[in-house]
């Protein structure tokens, strides 16, 4: 897909989201039902599985060849990242969602031949959506985003899994006592988007591919690091912990990882 078609994608696909904001929105207003999935607290409601439908429907309609990776099961059983893939989370956040009425995010990425191509997330209630790739640029809307400061780990905040954190896995303690700050938000999308805008200097949480494709396809087109806690690269149909962060943060990171 050239340059052009990319840009058309994403006008296209920032429609999709203009109209989700709205139903989701709306929703919001309204009774939905609220139900779990692995635990008491992995929660999933009518407004995730129809956000998601609604998706997989422009999806196809866009390309009908394209195969789908989504978190409430609507899309395909995806072993191969050949042709187009994509990725979507519908409601990133859906405890925040259900309990707050904010601080949730809807995300979409795709591949083409195992190549990221674009990637979307978007801050429902704030309308805002940082949006993008490796050959158009990164923008929170309309406005470009600019490669944030390589700042270290001591300079700024670094966000994290509250659940991980408390059980003192991935050496999450010492990154939270060696960071100038930490915070937990509840909602990958939105821990990306403050590490992209430069807010914070790293995340780090164990992912679903839908939870992380869209982060790091928008990460690295802004040259930060992304990996996995153990220095793999990362296979993005695989779930696991994924860190990303500027250049000095993640060095950080591995070497406190490494160390412990």
């Amino acid at each position: 897909m050239n340059v052009t078609q990319q840009r058309a994608l994403d006008r296209q696909v920032m429609g999709w989201l203009d109209e989700a904001h709205t139903r989701i929105l709306k929703r919001l207003d309204q009774h939905f039902h609220v139900s779990t999935k692995d635990g008491a607290r992995d929660l999933v409601t009518d407004v995730d599985r129809e956000t998601e439908q609604f998706y997989v429907g422009k999806i196809h309609e866009y390309n009908p060849h394209a195969n789908i990776l989504s978190e409430e099961g609507y899309g395909d059983a995806v072993s191969s990242l050949a042709g187009q893939v994509w990725f979507v989370d519908p409601i990133d956040g859906t405890m925040n969602f259900v309990t707050e009425h904010a601080e949730f995010a809807t995300m979409l990425a795709v591949f083409e031949d195992g190549k990221p191509l674009l990637a979307w997330i978007m801050d429902v209630v704030n309308h805002e959506v940082i949006h993008g790739g490796p050959e158009l640029g990164i923008w929170q809307n309309e406005q470009v985003l600019a490669t944030p400061l390589n700042r270290d780990l001591n300079e700024g905040l670094m966000i994290l899994s509250g659940y991980r954190l408390l059980r003192g896995e991935m050496a999450l303690p010492e990154i939270a006592r060696q960071a100038l700050g930490f915070r937990i938000y509840g909602s990958a999308g939105i821990s990306f988007m403050h590490v992209l805008r430069g807010q914070a200097v790293g995340y780090l949480s164990a992912m679903r591919p839908w939870d992380y494709a869209a982060g790091i396809v928008l990460a690295q087109s802004l040259q930060l690091r992304v990996g996995r806690v153990d220095g793999q690269p990362i296979d993005v149909l695989q779930s696991g912990s994924v860190v990303v962060a500027t250049p000095s943060t993640y060095a950080s990171i591995m070497t406190i990882e490494q160390s412990n």
